[in-house]
């Protein structure tokens, strides 16, 4: 019994201390900025303006994730034990990558100078300091948690669903969207929302590629840089409200599946 109790109390000391260490500098900064500070930093035309690139480049990475990712997630759920750890490791790798390692890749791949980057810029195709630019950052650093996320939605799916209806005639696209996908819906969801916080808030992939048009993570820190802390503290408040939003939709979701 006083073991139990012990085991038990201990457990709840580490999950408090956990949040108490992870909620203490949000509640810090939400403690030293006041609501009109925030309205006021937002009025400024850089600040604005930075907040729609980020908000239109990371929606244009996460729609690129999702159309690929769901489907690549359930080809990968109804592939292979090898098959399906390979390809999960290789996506998981970019989310391992420092950011700015990442827009070095980038730039390597699609840079003016390089083959592919010279090839598309014939095309008026430009990703270096350009809003694709940007979302191709994003999705780079964002785009495999849609895919993996899916993969673990879909496979822990009964198969018996999917099984009954090919018996009734159900072609595979017919399954997929009919049966696999209402059913894996809210946590795939969830999964797509979990890749636009990851990219709404990557500063150093972006950075690199496409410096400008100014994200917010990139005026972030050109706000720390040129006014200091104090400046930068109303534009962090509005990634705290934006992560709230995301957190929020994605409890939300998740709830749909209890």
């Amino acid at each position: 019994m006083g073991m139990g109790f012990w085991k038990f109390s201990l457990f709840h000391v580490a999950a408090a201390a956990l949040v108490l260490m992870m909620l203490g500098p949000v509640v810090a900064m939400l403690a030293a900025v006041r609501p009109g500070d925030v309205i006021a930093a937002f009025a400024q035309p850089q600040a604005r303006d930075a907040l729609i690139v980020s908000l239109i480049a990371s929606s244009i990475a996460v729609a690129v994730a999702t159309i690929l990712g769901v489907p690549a997630g359930y080809a990968l759920a109804h592939s292979g034990g090898a098959v399906r750890a390979t390809a999960l490791a290789l996506l998981a790798l970019p989310l391992a990558f420092p950011p700015v390692a990442s827009g070095i890749m980038l730039l390597q791949t699609v840079g003016t100078h390089t083959p592919l980057g010279s090839a598309l810029a014939a095309h008026g195709i430009t990703f270096v300091d350009s809003l694709p630019g940007v979302a191709l950052a994003e999705f780079f650093v964002a785009g495999s948690f849609v895919a993996i996320v899916s993969t673990a939605a879909f496979a822990t799916l009964d198969p018996i669903y999917e099984e009954s209806a090919r018996t009734l005639g159900a072609g595979a696209l017919r399954v997929f969207f009919r049966i696999a996908l209402p059913l894996a819906g809210p946590n795939v969801l969830a999964g797509i929302v979990l890749a636009w916080m990851r990219a709404i808030g990557e500063y150093g992939a972006t950075s690199i590629v496409a410096y400008h048009p100014t994200a917010l993570p990139v005026q972030l820190y050109v706000t720390l840089s040129a006014e200091g802390v104090g400046a930068a503290l109303a534009l962090t408040y509005g990634f705290v409200v934006l992560a709230a939003i995301a957190i929020a939709l994605q409890w939300a979701l998740r709830r749909r599946v209890v």
